[in-house]
């Protein structure tokens, strides 16, 4: 059961970072980054073990860029850090 939150969280989380607005330089790496990231967990067949560590480094680094301009963005992120926590990742 917690692993289907995570990866619907996942999809949430990316669907926010596909309508994210034009950003400086290093948002966008930082988006694109977690774009990619999300993407090989939820759409390809990949076991979310392979790609969690990366994930969870991105996502910390992007919660703390985020947070004041982007809240909404910055919950769904911490939500995700919250459900790889539970889950011992």
């Amino acid at each position: 059961m917690e692993k289907q939150k995570l990866y619907e969280l996942l999809q949430e989380l990316h669907s926010e970072l596909e309508q994210a607005d034009a950003v400086d330089e290093k948002t966008g790496q930082l988006l694109e980054s977690l774009k990619s990231d999300i993407s090989k967990l939820v759409q390809e067949e990949s076991s979310l073990e392979d790609g969690q560590e990366d994930l969870s480094q991105n996502l910390s680094q992007a919660l703390s860029h985020f947070e004041e301009e982007h809240p909404r963005l910055s919950m769904t992120i911490q939500y995700v850090l919250d459900s790889l926590a539970r889950m011992g990742f």
